[in-house]
């Protein structure tokens, strides 16, 4: 299935559930869960608090579908939901200091690096530079490049303007690069 085709069958699934389909309702929670999670794991930086998050965001996502006026607009909808709820999230333990978890992605949650030789190991090193980005850009990075989304689409997702979401992208480039040529500790 390629891209469109695949954002068509969303907006056909969010119409469909948002009329009380329960059957595309559930295969819309199929597709859309492992992404949200994915979101939050990488904002959070930790499997079980984005679990948590991602499903109290499904109980605010299923209640306000009705509500939601464009189909289309769903993935930076639903994002956005799981944004806000890892920022309160930041807010309420903001005394905290949240290292992120490089060793989940080779346990294989939530990205699944099973390659072999080289390519495993460069993959290890970059996602091991990501880790290292705050969280704001990490997620910006993963929207753009995992989530092919566009930087509209992340400005709503993340709540921040599109020019801010601009910024958080050149400096995670910047920073992403710097790390692997050895140029930062």
């Amino acid at each position: 299935m390629n891209r469109d085709s695949e954002r068509i069958y969303d907006e056909f699934l969010v119409a469909a559930a948002a009329t009380g389909d329960r059957a595309a309702l559930s295969r819309l929670v199929a597709r859309w869960q492992p992404r949200l999670f994915r979101h939050a794991w990488r904002m959070l930086g930790e499997s079980e608090r984005a679990k948590d998050i991602v499903q109290e965001a499904w109980v605010e996502i299923l209640r306000g579908l009705v509500g939601l006026d464009d189909v289309a607009a769903f993935p930076a909808w639903a994002y956005r939901i799981v944004t806000r709820r890892c920022q309160r999230l930041f807010e309420r333990r903001s005394s905290e200091i949240v290292e992120f978890d490089t060793e989940a992605s080779e346990r294989g949650a939530p990205l699944d690096q099973r390659e072999s030789g080289e390519l495993a190991a460069e993959l290890s090193n970059v996602m091991a530079a990501i880790g290292r980005l705050p969280a704001s850009q990490r997620a910006a990075l993963a929207l753009l490049y995992l989530e092919e989304l566009s930087v509209a689409e992340i400005a709503v997702a993340t709540d921040v303007p599109p020019g801010t979401v601009k910024t958080r992208l050149m400096h995670a480039r910047r920073k992403v690069r710097a790390i692997l040529e050895g140029n930062e500790s």
